[in-house]
């Protein structure tokens, strides 16, 4: 199992008080309307899903070799779950070191780094990994649904991997591995917290959702946006469900208090209360309160090392 975290994954402040005096009125950047998945479009090429399962995606985290311990026993103090034993790989293409453990908990998945060398580019941008069933055909496909390869596929020591971007610069990792691995399904499927500007949202949805074979269970124009630190505003929240799992895709004006933007992932928790609790004995801070929706309660936390995630009600 922890051989899954070998794949590479090297993984505009504003106040608070400043937002709130923000004018309360309806979204200043929600876009225009939903996206085209066809008309007016050219015709995207079909493609096999190449998805295998939200179990195997894996939030990728980089924090300095001293800070792995801490970050590690903190995540799981606050999660759940275990993780592999710590080992020293090379997971780029080009000459690199790092330590490296995978932590597996009921509510996602991590591959943690913490590089002895300079890191290579573009690794350490890559925000997730995703398993695909073929490494050529994963390529393909996200090509043909108009992702930029930043990096070729290449060996590792147990399966292949890639670095690919999409209109917007959501960079992601895909990777397949040479025996098949085999784990139970989550808890809780996590979501991926992805930031695009007005000009490039429709166009990532269309991509993603053509190149994942998913679709957009909500497009709400008008969602709370105290969900991303703008209490009193409202911003253009779309959920996407696929065979990778679950994105949460937030249209901005890229004005974002610290630390929204900072976070890759969200965790669903049947107590955020306690959660919470867990998180701080464990040495993490709590970045932003817990916030209140008609959907529930999210906050914002940041572990040792410097590690921040959102953690949600729900699971």
């Amino acid at each position: 199992m922890f051989k899954s975290l070998q794949r590479l994954r090297p993984v505009a402040l504003l106040s608070a008080a400043l937002l709130i005096g923000l004018a309360p009125v309806s979204s200043s950047f929600a876009d225009a309307g939903p996206p085209e998945l066809s008309t007016g479009k050219t015709a995207l090429v079909k493609h096999p899903d190449v998805s295998v399962g939200a179990q195997y995606d894996t939030t990728h985290v980089y924090v300095a070799s001293a800070d792995l311990d801490a970050f590690v026993n903190s995540f799981l103090a606050t999660f759940g779950g275990k993780a592999s034993p710590r080992a020293v790989f090379t997971v780029t293409p080009t000459p690199s070191k790092t330590a490296s453990q995978y932590v597996q908990t009921p509510v996602g998945m991590l591959s943690v780094f913490g590089f002895e060398t300079p890191i290579p580019y573009p690794f350490g941008n890559e925000r997730t990994g995703y398993l695909v069933t073929d490494i050529d055909q994963g390529v393909k496909a996200a090509r043909a649904a108009g992702a930029n390869v930043l990096v070729e596929p290449f060996d590792d020591p147990i399966g292949k991997d890639a670095i690919i971007q999409w209109p917007g610069g959501l960079t992601m990792q895909l990777y397949w591995h040479t025996k098949a691995p085999n784990y139970a399904p989550l808890q809780s499927v996590p979501d991926n917290r992805v930031y695009v500007s007005r000009d490039e949202a429709n166009n990532f949805v269309r991509r993603w959702v053509h190149f994942s074979r998913g679709k957009v269970v909500s497009d709400n124009p008008h969602a709370d946006a105290g969900v991303i630190g703008r209490p009193g505003e409202t911003v253009r929240e779309i959920l996407i469900t696929s065979g990778f799992g679950r994105m949460v895709v937030f249209v901005t004006d890229g004005k974002l208090p610290f630390p929204f933007g900072r976070e890759t992932t969200g965790y669903g928790v049947a107590d955020l209360a306690q959660t919470l609790d867990r998180a701080q004995a464990a040495g993490a801070k709590v970045l932003y309160p817990a916030y209140g929706t008609g959907s529930g309660k999210t906050a914002m936390l940041e572990f040792p090392g410097g590690y921040i995630a959102e953690v949600h009600d729900g699971e």
